[in-house]
């Protein structure tokens, strides 16, 4: 592809660093996009410290915008947008600012295509659909996710978590019926998303993410953050996501009390930023550490003995799994962690529903017994999470629309082959 075409890159957080999942994915996507176009990106800042990565991403992009958001006015734009019936998503990145810069960049560099990165961010993109080739990836479905909420939370926060659902379901449909193609990031993402949106069949598919497996290496020499003779259980991830709080909760209340049992030596540790406050409160059992943000994971993962995710309410991939199994640890996880995975339980890694399952699952670890298998899941990262393999895709979905605008007609996408390493159309 020709390096002198123009891409508008619109995201909902500043895509850097790639220190968590949904900026990880952003980052690959743009790093892998802008040695083809000249990017120009539109993007949120809701922390301070992401207005510091401005630099890195202007050596990446043509031109960018970092827009802060103000957490408490974003939200009531949400809750107002909710009680008028579009989603609280759409509402909370919703910034006439923003409308503004893209309305400006269009008419400026006229891009031959636009890259939605989220769903929030779909309206922005909506009134250029006629005109430009718009690709979307909603990454997960995040109307599944307020669902799951709704099910779990209590009056009156639970029918609000099923409107918000509702809502954001009907702006998903919407997208992916008006932009030429959206992506999630498994087939398991994209055949959920279609059982509530089958019209949209023909427009969506999948590509899987990746692992940077240089950085994330086993054998290197880090030092060992733990105490001598400590078993460490180690759950990775930012300490504020409702999700996190709640797996971390359920495995220290539940499931650790079973292994020290048997393995009076195990210790739980929870590593990762913005400890929500009942996060923190596990800290005060002398068994639980509460790490907080840390400068580089990696040491935490060489040196655990086993890595778990006990998630009950998980969407997509979960990075944090990808990377305890590139640094060859054994994990053991729930199936809702493993969705949309291609690890195979019971051979690249142990899969628990249950705290009876979890404690046995771990002791399995913990012993010896599973030895052979933080060795297969690096093996299968490399396999099946290699982001240049899995982004490659794109190439020849840009190549189709460069086609398409010599002859006037718009193709038809060429998938590849129904492998791991691919996308596929959902069917």
């Amino acid at each position: 592809m020709s390096a002198a075409r123009d891409l508008l890159f619109l995201a909902h957080r500043v895509p850097y660093p790639p220190d968590k999942g949904d900026k990880i994915r952003a980052y690959h996507l743009l790093r892998h996009l802008s040695k083809h176009f000249r990017v120009h990106l539109g993007c949120f800042a809701d922390e301070p410290e992401d207005l510091r990565h401005a630099q890195i991403l202007s050596e990446l992009c043509a031109s960018t915008i970092i827009l802060p958001l103000n957490r408490t006015k974003a939200m009531a734009r949400g809750l107002v947008g909710l009680a008028f019936g579009s989603s609280l998503s759409e509402g909370y990145f919703g910034d006439s600012r923003m409308t503004r810069w893209v309305a400006a960049t269009v008419s400026r560099v006229k891009p031959e295509s636009i890259f939605v990165y989220c769903s929030a961010m779909a309206p922005y993109a909506m009134p250029y659909a006629r005109e430009h080739r718009v690709l979307l990836d909603m990454v997960d479905v995040d109307s599944e996710k307020w669902h799951a909420y709704s099910k779990n939370a209590a009056w009156p926060v639970s029918p609000l978590y099923a409107r918000e659902s509702r809502a954001l379901l009907h702006l998903e449909r919407r997208a992916a019926t008006t932009f030429d193609r959206s992506f999630f990031v498994s087939r398991a993402e994209a055949d959920a998303f279609l059982a509530h949106a089958p019209e949209a069949a023909e427009r969506v598919g999948y590509f899987q993410n990746g692992v940077d497996l240089d950085y994330f290496k086993p054998g290197r020499d880090f030092s060992n953050p733990f105490a001598n003779g400590c078993r460490a259980i180690v759950f990775v991830g930012r300490m504020d996501y409702r999700p996190n709080v709640e797996a971390v909760e359920w495995f220290a209340r539940d499931i650790l009390p079973g292994i020290r049992r048997h393995h009076p030596g195990a210790q739980f540790w929870i590593v990762g930023a913005n400890p929500a406050p009942r996060v923190a409160a596990l800290g005060s059992n002398s068994s639980v550490h509460v790490t907080g943000r840390v400068a580089d994971v990696r040491p935490y993962l060489a040196h655990a003995a086993c890595v778990v995710a006990p998630l009950h309410i998980a969407r997509g991939v979960q990075n944090k799994m990808l990377e305890a199994m590139a640094m060859a640890r054994p994990v053991v996880a729930t199936p809702q962690a493993c969705e949309g995975l291609s690890a195979r339980a019971g051979e690249d890694v142990l899969v628990a529903q249950t705290a009876a399952e979890f404690v046995e699952a771990v002791g399995v670890v913990l012993t010896g017994a599973a030895d052979g298998l933080g060795g297969a899941a690096r093996a299968r990262v490399e396999a099946d999470y290699d982001w240049t393999r899995n982004l490659a895709v794109l190439d020849h979905l840009f190549v189709d629309a460069r086609e398409a605008q010599t002859d006037g007609t718009v193709s038809s996408y060429p998938l590849e082959p129904a492998t791991a390493n691919h996308m596929r159309v959902a069917s």
